[in-house]
């Protein structure tokens, strides 16, 4: 269990300048009881990404998913509202529903107890006694939330919405990709990577990296336009596409001509590549502390691709995520070494995505919720 002076020791090190700043320190990413804690005071307190809002757009319509360990289900009104529940029967706690699909009503498998899409109890079959009145049981609600195209959910009650935390980001999504709901899902990549997830979050959040170990990168967007600002719970990084013969595909004749890409606390990735109507959204959650899965949506104006739409993906799950995920898994055999506790932040003035500020504002995200927890 992490206590009030185990923060204190993670903490040793972190500047609120970050040019002053070591990183979070190593014991954070190898240890369990870190990622325990990380469950309860980061998973389950912050917005999750759930879909894009097509899964859901006809009455009736559900999704299940897990969120912080825990079953949830996202149905669309008949009145177009949305509701979340946590996907328990209130009879004998078996899960209502799996998957995705369109219902008139949600129908326990286990004894086919029936709620209506609002979550209060319509029918317990064959239960007569005097004693039992429907009208008290109802299925116990989820926040959620449509942000930017697509849906949200938050296991905090107490949750500020998150039009109220990061409405500013909101608006740069509704600049740069003001299409993004009308866009269809066309693919997905997935991946098991041996490494904490705050290790795959932080090489997201710089590109320090990227002349070294991602030189088809480099070459697609133009590096000396490269910044990266940060704010309250999120985090933009922008740069022009560049004009390379040798890039990693060809954006000759793109509309959209602006590598626009957004980190949403804690751990979302919003992408809009140069090209047609496009959007990406990047998601990795952790299984243990050494491991996480990663998955890759990519959502397009139709589900047939261009050549350059198919190229792109190629790309990124045959270069740039096999070139990543030697990078962290690297990392995070060396962080279970005697050999390194934390290390220094690399930081410019002009704030270029070649800066790690924006790891640094994602570290200070950290600590204050670890120190939250154990209050």
């Amino acid at each position: 269990m992490i206590t009030a002076e185990d923060v204190r020791q993670i903490s040793q090190g972190h500047h609120v300048d970050p040019s002053q700043s070591m990183s979070l320190r190593s014991s954070a990413y190898v240890e369990q009881a870190w990622a325990t804690l990380e469950t309860t005071a980061i998973f389950a307190k912050t917005w999750q990404w759930i879909c894009h809002v097509e899964k859901l757009a006809k009455p009736g319509s559900y999704l299940s998913a897990e969120v912080a360990g825990m079953p949830i289900v996202v149905v669309r009104e008949r009145s177009g509202g949305l509701k979340a529940f946590y996907n328990v029967c209130k009879h004998r706690a078996h899960a209502l529903v799996q998957g995705e699909g369109v219902t008139r009503n949600l129908v326990c498998p286990y004894h086919a107890w029936t709620y209506d899409l609002s979550g209060k109890l319509k029918a317990a079959r064959r239960v007569t006694m005097p004693t039992f009145d429907k009208s008290e049981i109802c299925l116990d609600q989820v926040q959620v939330e449509e942000f930017g195209g697509f849906v949200y959910v938050n296991l905090n009650p107490d949750a500020e919405p998150l039009q109220v935390q990061a409405g500013d980001l909101l608006a740069e999504i509704e600049q740069w990709a003001p299409d993004v709901a009308n866009l269809t899902h066309a693919k997905r990549f997935s991946y098991t990577i041996n490494s904490n997830w705050k290790n795959v979050i932080d090489n997201f959040l710089e590109c320090y990296h990227c002349h070294i170990a991602h030189r088809e990168f480099v070459e697609l967007v133009d590096m000396d336009t490269y910044e990266v600002k940060t704010h309250g719970i999120w985090s933009s990084h922008f740069a022009d596409a560049g004009h390379q013969e040798n890039s990693a595909y060809d954006v000759s004749d793109a509309l959209v001509t602006t590598h626009a890409v957004w980190w949403l606390w804690p751990n979302t990735c919003l992408l809009r590549y140069p090209g047609r109507g496009n959007f990406m959204v990047l998601q990795v959650l952790p299984d243990g502390s050494e491991r996480c899965t990663e998955t890759w949506d990519f959502y397009f104006e139709t589900s047939d691709l261009t050549p350059a739409e198919v190229e792109a993906a190629r790309y990124i799950d045959e270069v740039l995520q096999r070139q990543d995920i030697t990078i962290v898994e690297s990392v995070q055999r060396g962080m279970r070494t005697p050999a390194f506790d934390q290390g220094r932040i690399v930081v410019d003035s002009e704030g270029s995505g070649l800066s790690e500020h924006g790891v640094h504002h994602f570290h200070g995200l950290l600590l204050d919720a670890y120190a939250k927890a154990v209050q």
